[in-house]
């Protein structure tokens, strides 16, 4: 009885955590940014103020104009209802936001991409271990084998180990490699008023999230494992 529960709040944290990790993987609002600021001569009956909003995550960096609001920061703004119909996106597997490399050129742009690199190679290590490790337990499930079992819930909380390390890169990134402050201060040679806001959106969120149910399903899977082999003796 004990061990059909360990099996079932495994494979639930368990498929929790993969459903997590690969929304998270998927999707592109790890970072989001708003860049406000009239740059140009625009007449003064253009339509108020322009926002350009960007979002970016593991595939693709987007950006898409807009007007501005009272709370520039919300994460509503990026909300799929309340986009532009039509928006840019370019590749963003090796590419550091928000500079561009046309206008953007020091040894700093080229460490980013490097650093970058690394947390892309982490990023798909994560998410080929976890597919792994949902593989072990689906063939552990029919012959009761602690051996699967134990690789499975071995492979949960590797995937897990490595998403944590995912997590933290960005967030080191972000704050250190991405270079947010000489970006705003080169747009304010052109536009004194130019001004970006800068928050993590819910893709980084839900990473943090799948962790926490990846480990706890390895944990379980273990346990589950050791049970089954002490049974089998």
């Amino acid at each position: 009885m004990k061990l059909s529960v360990g099996i079932f709040f495994g494979g639930f944290f368990a498929a929790l955590g993969v459903l997590l990790f690969l929304v998270s993987f998927g999707t592109d609002y790890w970072l989001l940014a708003t860049e406000i600021g009239r740059c140009s001569k625009a007449p003064e009956d253009a339509g108020g103020e322009k926002a350009t909003f960007h979002h970016e995550g593991f595939f693709w960096r987007c950006w898409f104009s807009g007007n501005v609001g009272e709370n520039n920061a919300s994460m509503w703004n990026f909300w799929y209802t309340n986009q532009s119909p039509s928006k840019n996106c370019t590749h963003a597997y090796l590419s550091p936001f928000p500079l561009i490399r046309d206008e953007y050129n020091s040894t700093s742009y080229d460490s980013a991409i490097i650093y970058r690199g690394f947390w892309t190679v982490l990023m798909l290590l994560g998410v080929l271990t976890i597919v792994m490790a949902s593989f072990f337990i689906i063939c552990a499930a029919p012959f009761a084998s602690h051996i699967l079992y134990k690789a499975g819930g071995g492979f949960f909380i590797i995937a897990g180990a490595l998403f944590s390390l995912v997590v933290v890169m960005y967030v080191i990134w972000v704050q250190a490699m991405a270079d947010l402050e000489n970006y705003t201060n080169m747009k304010k040679m052109d536009c004194p008023d130019f001004a970006v806001y800068v928050r993590y959106g819910w893709s980084f969120m839900l990473a943090p999230i799948g962790v926490f149910f990846a480990l706890l399903a390895g944990m379980l899977f273990l346990l589950v494992g050791r049970a089954i082999y002490l049974h089998s003796d």
